[in-house]
Order: C-alpha cells, then structure tokens, then sequence
C-alpha cells in the first residue's frame, strides 16, 4: 500500500463507560503496529486475545485484536481493531499510544471516505451508513440496508446505462452527418428517453418517504380545546409529557414528541385547541396549530365522542382552511368511557375499520362513517388505544413507495439530482420532438448524466465531500 498515506486512528464506540470499547485505526502502518503491539504478526480475520502493551512496555488492558489487511477490509486499506475494557481511560491510552506510534487522530467520517475513495461504497452506500446509525425505526433501518446494499445504486445503474446506450446511438448519427435517422430509430430514442425520464421520476417521488424515514412521520393531534388532545399524547408516549387541565386554552405552544408505533417512527405533535382566542397567547398558539397543519402527513382529529353520540359527525375547523384528503385523517372520538354501552355499541356500528380504502374528501350524510379511519378511544383509561395505534400504523403503511422488492427514500442530495437529471431529459424529449434535430439533444442527455452520476458518486467535487463526510461521527 502506498506508505504515504496517513495512518488514522480513532474510538468507533461512543464515549463513556460501557462494557467495551473499540479503538479503530487504518492505514499502512496497520500491519506492523499489530505485530510492535502484540508481539507477533497478525493473520487477517482473526480475532487475538493478550496484552495491549504500550511503548514503555507496560500493560495497559487485556484486549481483543482483529487485522484486516487490504482491500479486504472496511475502508479498503489494511485496518486494525482493539476491543478492550470500557473504561474511558483505558480507550485514551490506547489512542495516546496509537498516536505515539505515528497515528494521527482520524476527522468525523474519515474511514466511511475511504471505503469510497478506493471503491469499497459507492456514495449513496457511504450516505446509507449514517443512516442506519441514525434510523429511528424498523421502516428506516430496512431502507438504509437495503441502500447500503446497493439498491440505489443498482437503479441509478440501470438509468445511466440506458442513457449511454442513447447517446451511442445518437453519437453515431452525428459522426456520420450524411446518414438520415430512420423514422424507426427516432422512435428508438423517444421511447428510451421517457422510459428512463419516468424512472427517474418514479426515484424522485420517494424523496417525501425519506424524508419520513429519517424525521418521522408528522402527526398532528387537532381538535377544539378539552377534547382530550393533551390526554392522548400522554397515553400514546406513555409518560405524562403534556400538561393537562379541565380549563380551556391550556396548551398555549405546541409539544412535540417521538414515538415508535410498530416499524413507524411517528412524531406527535400535540396543538392548542382550535376556537376563538381570548387572549394574545392563546391566539398565537392557535396559529401555530394552523402552521404545523400545514405541514402534517397525518393528523388525528380529536372530537369528545359524548358530543358525537347525541350530535353526529363533527365539523372540520374553520380556521384550517379546507378539509384534507379523509385518508390523511383519523377520526378520534374521544372520553368513550363516559358513553353507555348502547352508545359505544352505535359508534362501533358507525365507525368503519382501520384497514378501510375509502377516500372520501369530507364527511357526507353517513356522519362518521366518510372517515376511512375512525377509533373509539378513553384517552385516560386506555380503553380502544390498541385500535387507534392500529389505524396509525395501517396509514404509515401507506407512505410506502416499494420499487419491486426493495425500498427506495432517497435524500435531497439526491433529489436534487435527479431533479437535474429528469429537466434535463424532458428539454431533449421537447427538442426532438419539436425540431426533429437529433444533434441538439446530445447536451441535455450529457447534462442528465452527469447529474446521476452525483448521486454514486461518479464525480470529482472535493467541497461536497468534505460537506458529507463532516456529518459523520468521528470513528465511523
């Protein structure tokens, strides 16, 4: 390997006591710092067990050794791994040693930049490594290893390739001006470009599901005040996180708080009841109802369900404007437990179940039943929370955008990209059509290649890289 590269050291595990520690180095001074150590060279995937033992020779743990020599390892170049005690001072002086022997200490995502500059990850592999230390949920973790596996790569392949083989075959037109394209190729091409156009579209649509992924999913718990939004927030967090209060106006800011429902991460976000202020604070508090509305993926309408039993369905707040999609909506007929057994009996009747596929818009003359979700509930019992968290995560399913067998939530870099890329091939499809020049479309697809090169990272921009890698956690 080449001796010029640095050889970097750093702790992979997080800091503080714990069980174990491990301390990462990579480089080309990997092999010999194993064998100055340990006393003996170490054999590539083999665990060692001994004495770390520090430049003055003295015994500073009993530890656990693996040397992985290059490129079959991590980053691609030889590394070494010491997992020792999880004493913080134990891991320092391993560190200190380390750099002692001529490491130096690596920079936040220093070893995840090799793996991708000796071609072990492509970029979109390396981007999916800090997601899987970071997901939030099941959903989340499925779709980082699935992209850490290459399944972005393995699409963002099939469109470039396809647009090689246009270019090619454009190309062979433009060195041989005397040729005419034949009426058959020219289709050829219009029928290759919007296939690849629509595949690129169908990518960029699983931006939101990402985006969903990696914040969760925004959930806003609405309703006029002392409906029991502050109750059902405590019960679906299971601590008592909102304050709650016979007053009206009580909840004066938004709280907002994550929780996992099934393979959902779903942030809650509990809003001051909707009515006509009395005051400057509740008024302000109701228009942060108003923005968080805005910008809710899903929301859960609480309604007092007595009010329900002896007034039929409810009436969607004024002040959020029109009424969105009912299957953005799930109806929460609240204080149940304070119903008779005749009137929860009628709401059970009414209320359609959890997996329904209606989408009506707003509620019609069946009351209720235009909601494709409705749950009975008693946010201070308990009583139909189980069927309300079913409802919850039958809508979360739903934000799912399956491409065959795998999961595709790509980020804004990539969207960006892609963005770029499908502008690019909708100016070429407009040119060919219109003009019927087929030289003038040979840029834009150079231009819609190169932005889906970025996103593997067929690219040459030291500014953005550094920008990526400096999100990781030092060690990784």
């Amino acid at each position: 390997m080449d001796s010029s590269i640095e050889t970097i050291a750093a702790l992979s595990t997080p800091s503080g006591t714990a069980a174990l520690a491990v301390v990462r180095a990579s480089g080309p001074a990997c092999a010999s710092l194993g064998e100055q150590i340990f006393g003996k060279a170490l054999k590539h995937g083999r665990a060692y067990h001994g004495d770390y033992r520090d430049l003055e020779g003295r015994t500073v743990d009993d530890v656990i050794a693996l040397f992985f020599q290059g490129p079959r390892s991590y980053t691609g170049e030889d590394v070494l791994e010491i997992s020792a005690h999880g004493n913080p001072l134990i891991a320092q002086r391993i560190l200190e040693d380390l750099f002692a022997r001529g490491c130096r200490g690596a920079e936040p995502g220093e070893f995840t930049r090799r793996a991708f500059s000796n071609g072990r990850l492509d970029l979109s592999q390396a981007e999916a490594v800090i997601d899987l230390i970071e997901a939030r949920s099941a959903r989340a973790l499925e779709a980082a290893n699935q992209q850490l596996r290459g399944s972005l790569g393995r699409h963002m392949t099939k469109l470039t390739e396809g647009l090689l083989m246009i270019l090619a075959r454009i190309e062979a037109y433009i060195d041989f001006p005397d040729e005419d394209l034949p009426a058959e190729d020219r289709q050829i091409v219009l029928d290759s470009l919007e296939e690849t156009r629509r595949g690129t579209k169908r990518l960029l649509a699983t931006q939101h599901y990402g985006d969903l992924l990696r914040d969760g999913i925004k959930t806003v718990i609405l309703g006029a005040p002392n409906a029991g939004k502050s109750s059902l927030l405590n019960a679906l967090v299971g601590q008592e996180r909102a304050l709650v209060s016979p007053e009206p106006g009580t909840t004066r800011d938004f709280i907002e708080e994550r929780v996992i429902l099934g393979p959902h991460c779903i942030r809650l976000i509990d809003t001051a009841g909707l009515r006509a202020a009395e005051g400057p604070i509740e008024k302000l508090g109701i228009q942060k109802t108003v923005e968080r509305a805005a910008e809710a993926d899903l929301f859960l309408w609480v309604v007092d369900g007595q009010a329900v039993a002896l007034d039929g369905c409810p009436t969607w707040p004024a002040e959020l404007g029109a009424m969105p999609s009912a299957e953005k909506i799930i109806l929460v007929l609240n204080k149940v437990d304070l119903l008779s057994e005749t009137q929860r009996a009628a709401l059970r009747e009414k209320a359609p179940s959890p997996s329904s596929n209606s989408v009506e818009t707003s509620p019609g003359p069946e009351g209720i039943q235009a909601f494709p979700a409705v749950a009975a509930v008693s946010a201070l019992s308990g009583l139909g929370l189980d069927e309300l968290i079913a409802a919850v995560i039958h809508r979360a399913e739903s934000f799912n955008l399956i491409h065959g067998e795998e999961t595709i939530a790509i980020n804004a870099r990539h969207a960006d990209a892609l963005r770029r890329a499908e502008q690019a091939l909708s100016r070429a499809l407009a040119d060919l059509r219109q003009s019927g020049e087929i030289e003038l479309i040979s840029s834009d697809i150079r231009e819609g290649l190169d932005a889906l090169g970025e996103i593997a990272g067929r690219i040459d921009n030291e500014r953005m890289l550094d920008h990526l890698f400096a999100t990781f956690c030092i060690g990784k």
